[in-house]
């Protein structure tokens, strides 16, 4: 058994889908687990929903999720003929349940609207890909995620209950692939024990794949994606990024830290727990041999860049030139577990403690606001973080200059520049 997941840029148009059913049309009698990601920039347009929504401009966050459903539509159209009621039915069921939540007010955090909202992306998508599947004669089976993976309520970045996720896949996963070689669910998203939806983290559905591999002993899990292997940079921020024909765990999960977009953070354990290799192929021309990750040692690697972009720095110091020891710093890294923060970059002065993490407005005042009740706390925005593994000193000269360098960790394997602007 396999695991496939298809990210967003997989499913963001016609042509693509119908590349998606081509792969599959390959496997012969493969029982395959397809995860699949929301279409397209559909997460970025459902977060505007949320905001307008969460902003009291209802009537704006209305009009914008109408856009949406009217394209989702319209991609049914294009595909579908005889499946095409049935999948218009389903995509209005879960319209209906985003537009009920639109016609209220807003009375909880951000976070848990955020869920409500964005997860019906990967509901739309799926639906219609596996109705297409279907017309296209490769039998499958549409699964609904959220009856499958349990989650915790930290809405944004919720954690699985691997118990309880692993006695729905015995009791609803395993009966359906007696019955078809395709199962096809959602990446991304589960849902509470009160049955609300959860996303486990931008980019999640690269983990969602990795729990059904771990959960299900599957042989490999591959990850189809639009660039032909996993690379040393992110070939959008540099151009001159080159390919990896191979990784291990270790490093891959070094990188995933470091914030490289390429696989998610929690991807790597489930794998790396039961041996399970990861495949990154090219969606657009499958015969390219993209990457394997694996747990064998590797050979010299180039340098790996990761440029994270909108950074915030928060510097807490002392406010009667006291040294900030243990007990302050226990309170922060108190304030990161209940506020559910992972900082970037940390930094221990004598009478200072720095933190760098991603800009999420909310989060980011709210760490401050309490971080103030025992430290004097200075806030600096428009900051990007530099990470560069495996690092030469021709490779730092050429990033580096000209920027504004306000920090510099470094170990023998890995160095960083917080930059400003």
């Amino acid at each position: 058994m396999k695991v496939y997941k298809f990210g967003g840029a997989s499913v963001n148009s016609v042509e693509r889908i119908q590349n998606l059913a081509r792969i599959l049309q390959e496997e012969k009698k493969e029982k395959i687990m397809v995860i699949i990601s929301a279409m397209g920039k559909t997460t970025n347009a459902l977060e505007k929903v949320a905001d307008a929504f969460f902003a009291g401009k209802r009537q704006e966050s209305l009009n914008l999720f109408e856009a949406i459903k009217q394209q989702h539509l319209q991609v049914a159209r294009h595909l579908l003929v005889t499946h095409y009621l049935a999948c218009e039915n389903r995509l209005r069921d879960f319209f209906t349940e985003v537009e009920w939540l639109l016609h209220d007010k807003p009375v909880r955090d951000y976070d848990y609207y955020y869920d409500q909202v964005v997860c019906s992306g990967e509901l739309f998508s799926t639906s219609i890909i596996s109705a297409y599947l279907n017309e296209c004669g490769i039998d499958n089976q549409w699964l609904d995620v959220r009856d499958i993976f349990r989650t915790d309520n930290d809405f944004r970045d919720a954690a699985i209950d691997w118990e309880v996720t692993r006695e729905h896949i015995i009791r609803l996963v395993l009966p359906a692939f007696e019955k078809k070689d395709i199962l096809l669910t959602q990446g991304f998203i589960g849902a509470t024990a009160e049955n609300e939806s959860t996303t486990l983290g931008r980019e999640g559905s690269d983990y969602s794949a990795a729990v059904f591999a771990h959960l299900l002993n599957a042989e490999s899990q591959t990850i189809w994606k639009d660039v032909v292997s996993v690379m040393n940079a992110d070939p959008k921020q540099f151009p001159d990024a080159v390919p990896l024909p191979e990784l291990n765990y270790n490093e891959v999960i070094e990188m995933a830290y470091y914030g490289a977009q390429v696989i998610h953070p929690k991807t790597i354990k489930p794998l790396q727990n039961k041996g399970i290799p990861l495949y990154v192929k090219c969606f657009l021309d499958p015969s390219l041999p993209g990457t394997v990750i694996h747990n064998r040692p590797l050979p010299p690697l180039p340098p790996v860049i990761v440029l994270k972009e909108n950074q915030v720095m928060l510097e807490m110091s002392s406010r009667d030139f006291s040294f900030v020891g243990e007990q302050h710093v226990g309170q922060l890294y108190h304030l990161f577990e209940q506020l559910h923060i992972k900082p970037n970059l940390t930094q221990n002065g004598a009478i200072s403690f720095l933190c760098v993490m991603d800009d999420r407005k909310e989060k980011t005042e709210k760490l401050a606001l309490a971080a103030a009740a025992f430290l004097d706390v200075q806030v600096v925005k428009g900051l990007s973080l530099l990470t560069i593994r495996h690092y030469k000193e021709d490779i730092i000269q050429k990033l580096t200059q000209g920027k504004i360098i306000l920090l510099r960790q470094q170990t023998r394997d890995t160095v960083q520049f917080l930059i400003g602007e």
